[in-house]
């Protein structure tokens, strides 16, 4: 008798994949490349793809609803993008490392065969004490010999205390890359999804270093992309369609009263109590997501009269709310517009968008100087982005207690933390879950 996973790659299972985000696009596209008319359908309850990293139309304008970086290193991320058609050469810029701040320091690493291009970026650093980039160097080659890897997971904060890495090089480096990768405090985040972080960026080849900026909004990107590809290949992607109900029926299950021999959940974790209401299997893992804390991204966008022209596509911020603001006239061709960036969570929260609009311009004005006249500005709030990374969180991985249905999603990765990389490579595993028929 033909298995499951032959019925779904030849088209005669049908799978339903909950959530259109990075994650649940590489499931969908992972399964509809398995064979021929694949049935997949995507239930997504926002207009576009793309989950926490997508287009959104606020007020006439269209934005995207955070602002991401991706790094060289994000192997899958990239692979999928060629599978689906959407050519990463053309849409992201890819830049050496180079972090570039309005004042006070600046580290590129040069286009020299690894590790001699981080030894060259630390050695040429501007604003960088020597003593500092000797002991940055001892704390990267520490962490190397290590495997980077701690057998005692600590945050982050400690692991550069243990190091003496908490003068100029970590404001500079080591706090930004951790507030940027793991949208969490350094006090709080865990040291090893850190690490995991510079193994495969610092730590790895020269070009696994280089940031690729986007040059097309988050659900140009990938996930639309995808979902043509999808659709070419016999499944749907449905957009504004919210999951409401999520039931067994015999060795298969409903979803809002549609058959699907397979289901991957690949929804925030804040999703799961709801969706598994009807389904008391799954209540101890629905409790463990409860318990999840969440961190915010805050974009304000600042709309000007006339170009601003920041000194590079990304410049840093510091001393301020702002950490990183973005050029999206060099980067998206959208004149005038600059995108002021805030990770984790902070004083910001408690602020009017108004209120914090009017600061964010003022933080730009005291780095650039003169600014042509304000339009317009809108702050976007992700107020749960992400899950707050904290030594040994809690990764649930693919499966859960019923057989044939899957989780998917940043959270889930064994050792990243939840960035865009994390969420594709999660689609990946539950797809090759469904595919082999894993309970």
């Amino acid at each position: 008798m033909e298995d499951l996973g032959e019925r779904v790659a030849s088209g005669s299972a049908r799978v339903a994949v909950v959530g259109a985000g990075y994650a649940g696009m590489s499931a969908a596209v992972a399964l509809a490349a398995a064979g021929a008319g694949a049935r997949v359908t995507v239930f997504e309850a926002a207009t576009a793809p793309g989950g926490r990293a997508r287009r959104v139309r606020s007020h006439g304008h269209e934005l995207d609803n955070g602002q991401h970086i991706l790094v060289g290193a994000y192997r899958e991320l990239l692979a999928l993008m060629r599978q689906v058609g959407a050519d990463p050469e053309r849409a992201l810029l890819r830049v050496p490392l180079e972090l570039r701040y309005a004042r006070g320091f600046h580290l590129r690493a040069p286009r020299w065969h690894a590790p001699l291009h981080l030894l060259g970026a630390l050695l040429s650093a501007r604003g960088l004490p020597w003593r500092e980039r000797l002991g940055a160097m001892r704390f990267m080659r520490a962490m190397r010999r290590n495997r980077f890897r701690l057998a005692a997971d600590e945050t982050v904060g400690a692991l550069l205390a243990r190091h003496a890495q908490d003068g100029v090089a970590a404001r500079y480096l080591w706090v930004p890359l951790c507030v940027a990768a793991l949208n969490t405090l350094p006090q709080q985040a865990s040291a090893n999804a850190f690490l995991a972080v510079l193994r495969d960026s610092l730590g790895g080849a020269r070009a696994d270093s280089d940031l690729l900026l986007p040059r097309v909004d988050l659900s140009r990107l990938f996930p639309e992309p995808a979902a043509r590809y999808v659709a070419a290949r016999g499944g749907m992607v449905l957009t504004g369609r919210r999951v409401r109900a999520l039931q067994r029926d015999g060795d298969a299950f409903r979803v809002d009263g549609e058959r699907f021999e397979r289901v991957i959940l690949a929804c925030a974790p804040y999703h799961l109590a709801p969706l598994a209401a009807s389904l008391p299997e799954l209540a101890p893992l629905a409790r463990s997501a409860s318990g999840y804390g969440y961190q915010p991204i805050y974009t304000c966008y600042l709309q000007y009269g006339s170009p601003v022209c920041l000194p590079a596509p990304m410049l840093g911020l510091a001393g301020g709310l702002v950490q990183w603001v973005f050029d999206r006239g060099a980067l998206t061709g959208e004149r005038g517009r600059i995108a002021c960036v805030i990770s984790a969570q902070g004083d910001h929260q408690q602020m009017a968008h108004g209120e914090l609009a009017a600061q964010c311009h003022r933080e730009l004005a005291q780095a650039l100087g003169e600014l042509p006249s304000l339009i317009w500005s809108r702050v976007i709030a992700e107020k749960r982005a992400t899950v707050t990374t904290v030594p040994e969180v809690a990764r649930p991985g693919p499966d859960t207690p019923l057989p044939g249905l899957y989780l998917a999603g940043d959270y889930t990765d064994p050792e990243y933390p939840p960035t865009l990389e994390a969420a594709v490579r999660s689609g990946l595993r539950a797809a090759a879950h469904v595919l082999r028929g894993s309970s």
